[in-house]
């Protein structure tokens, strides 16, 4: 009864849409003053907060990037740590004692992330018609590439000796030269990219790109030049990549080439299917989930693992579409549950007929 009643409620309230979109809007502005307000407060752990909060923030720029390309697109992309790679060794270059140019951050940032771009169109020339796993190890394969040339092109990157001494970004004089100035940076970097992408989703671009993902050849029949939309998306997720590459090379200071392994585009894309492929609320629970909750359970370092992976198999049971799938996609899902399998229904008429 109890269970019952508290599903009932559930829905009453979730009926309401007025009332369910102020509610989450609440919640939202209270979770952002909550962060804008922990660099603030002295607490004990207030430095490790920071930089995990920090370092969660980084990875849902990546997982937006990626969303562009997988959840908008339904390009299965397994190298997007290239992009990233491209935008930190770009400003490292122009930013370090490597060379002694020392180019300011504003000026390398949209260099960098415009070269990662460039690099994605570069990529999705020569992939246009593949799809699915084919894509997958092709992409893959470019990712592990980019990673050999960073470690054997020595007198451009210095190879695994990797760059240090990278300049600090300047604002209005002020230096950022801490972990709370680079938590702001990222965090304003972060609304930048979910503005920009909500307004891809919402356009005529996002709409495209969804049709492509449904059905590429239905899409192409109503008109849709795919072609042009695939590499679009490929540019649109590099420069994002490129930008959160630009400020984690400025935040760590250095970097070298095992900061770019495949793991990166792994997690990346671990935290888009946690959170729900092309939600973008979704990309924000997934690296809560991947990125912030280990680190939180390190206090439980002998369990921390056996917690986490507990945690995500329940997740697939209960929620196999995601924490917070797209709303497209939950209508496909529920759409799924109520058509019956062709076969059955044929069987089943078959039988009644005869």
């Amino acid at each position: 009864m109890r269970s019952r009643f508290v599903t009932t409620l559930f829905e009453r309230i979730r009926s309401d849409v007025p009332a369910m979109q102020w509610f989450l809007r609440g919640l939202t502005g209270l979770l952002i003053i909550a962060l804008l307000v922990i660099p603030l407060i002295p607490f004990q752990q207030q430095a490790l907060w920071v930089r995990v909060i920090g370092y969660t923030g980084l990875y849902i720029v990546l997982g937006l990037g990626l969303n562009v390309i997988l959840g908008f697109g339904g390009l299965l992309h397994l190298g997007f740590v290239t992009f990233y790679a491209i935008g930190a060794y770009t400003y490292a270059i122009l930013a370090s004692d490597l060379f002694g140019y020392h180019l300011s951050f504003w000026v390398v940032l949209p260099l960098a992330a415009t070269l990662a771009a460039f690099t994605g169109i570069l990529l999705g020339i020569p992939v246009l018609r593949t799809r699915g796993d084919y894509l997958a190890i092709i992409t893959l394969g470019f990712g592990e590439i980019t990673r050999i040339l960073i470690t054997n092109l020595r007198s451009l990157t210095k190879g695994s000796q990797g760059i240090i001494g990278i300049d600090d970004p300047v604002l209005f004089g002020v230096t950022f030269d801490s972990g709370t100035h680079y938590y702001y940076l990222i965090f304003a970097f972060a609304i930048f990219v979910i503005f920009i992408t909500t307004r891809l989703s919402n356009s005529r671009v996002g709409r495209a790109w969804n049709a492509m993902r449904e059905d590429e050849d239905v899409a192409r029949m109503t008109g849709i030049n795919t072609g042009h939309y695939k590499l679009l998306a490929f540019a649109v997720g590099g420069f994002i990549g490129g930008l959160a590459g630009v400020i984690f090379a400025a935040w760590q200071g250095s970097i070298f080439p095992d900061n770019f392994n495949l793991f990166v585009s792994i997690n990346v894309l671990c935290l888009i299917i946690i959170g729900g492929v092309g939600s973008i609320p979704g990309v924000i629970v997934g690296a809560l989930a991947l990125i912030a909750l280990p680190d939180i359970l390190r206090q439980f370092s002998e369990y921390r693992l056996l917690i986490f992976g507990l945690l995500l198999v329940i997740m697939m049971i209960l929620r196999p579409a995601g924490f917070l799938p797209s709303k497209r996609l939950q209508i496909e899902l529920g759409q799924a549950r109520e058509d019956p399998p062709p076969d059955n229904a044929a069987s089943t008429t078959g039988g009644k007929a005869s």
